[in-house]
């Protein structure tokens, strides 16, 4: 409450909890983005955290994991390739006549 002393009135200051309301909802918009995001690239990713800074031997090894899984983030624990691991190779083959 604040007392004016020349009046001799008490007047009180609202609190404006209408400014709540949109707080909330960017803080929980924001939230839910993030999180949605998140969530798509792990999915995209097999599961795993987004890599970053790839260099080309990563790059041949996400290559060699497409051949062998199928996947760019698969990994294959076999000790042997599979058959068709011979024939998907990744070089480009041109018939010469």
């Amino acid at each position: 409450m604040v007392t004016h002393e020349s009046c001799q009135q008490q007047y009180v200051v609202p609190m404006p909890w209408e400014t709540f309301i949109p707080l909330g909802l960017l803080t929980v918009m924001f939230g839910a983005s993030g999180t949605l995001l998140n969530a798509a690239r792990r999915f995209q990713n097999d599961g795993k955290p987004p890599d970053y800074c790839l260099d080309k031997w990563d790059e041949m090894m996400q290559e060699r994991n497409q051949r062998l899984t199928g996947s760019l983030r698969g990994q294959c624990a076999e000790e042997k390739a599979p058959l068709t691991f011979q024939t998907s190779s990744a070089w480009p083959v041109e018939k010469v006549a």
